[in-house]
């Protein structure tokens, strides 16, 4: 984790744990190479998905006055700015029949599943929601190693965005329906839509009920209150 931080503080480069990991490999590597040889390090992600973990839980939540002037550079990527141009039509998404028969497995597999990815904030936040409330929940990480084999996570995903037509993690079924992402979640639990789907597929809650997800998210995210 050092030379993670020390790659956003000395080089500018905003990655994870497994880049820090691949730096320190590398300078191993140089202490042993010949003179003048060049070293590969991939950086195999970005940091982004690490600021709920120990990796930047040093970094306060607000920012200074000077990183506030320093985000009015870009007001496309300000909460209430005008937003960045909006992408190209969507190109239709197709799977194939491997990965639409394990897909159609893990949905069938428990009464609540979750797609999600090892070190995806939101999908931390699902967790620690479903934990909270006693849920029970099988959790298929798609970007898992066991699913790395054959590109069969990348497939899978491939074969869940053309099945339920959403292409962000996580998505949720319950009793094999489709229910939705994070945030859809936590909003049918307010509204009380979500009690009723686990009722409804005789799933029992053995933790709090009286639960606002929203205190699970992330701390730098804008809050939102209930409507």
């Amino acid at each position: 984790m050092r030379l993670s931080h020390e790659l956003a503080r000395r080089e500018g480069v905003f990655a994870g744990i497994s880049s820090g990991a691949g730096i320190a490999g590398a300078i191993e590597v140089a202490k042993t190479a010949d003179p003048g040889a060049t070293i590969l390090v991939m950086l195999p992600d970005t940091g982004e998905r690490y600021l709920s973990t120990p990796l930047f839980a040093d970094v306060p939540v607000d920012m200074t006055e000077a990183e506030v002037e320093i985000s009015r550079s870009t007001p496309s990527a300000q909460f209430g700015g005008p937003g960045a141009p909006q992408p190209a039509a969507p190109v239709l998404v197709t799977a194939d029949t491997e990965a639409k028969q394990v897909l159609a497995k893990a949905i069938g597999s428990e009464p609540v599943v979750v797609f999600a990815l090892e070190w995806c904030e939101f999908c931390w936040s699902l967790r620690n929601f479903f934990e909270a409330i006693g849920l029970a929940y099988r959790v298929v990480e798609i970007d898992a190693v066991a699913m790395q084999g054959n590109e069969l996570g990348g497939r899978v995903r491939r074969a869940l965005t053309a099945h339920t037509g959403v292409a962000t993690i996580p998505q949720v079924f319950v009793g094999g329906e489709f229910v939705g992402g994070c945030t859809d979640v936590f909003d049918a639990w307010r509204a009380g839509e979500l009690q009723k789907k686990l009722a409804a597929a005789a799933i029992a809650l053995t933790g709090a009920t009286r639960v606002d997800p929203y205190e699970m998210l992330p701390k730098w995210l804008a809050r939102r209150e209930p409507a």
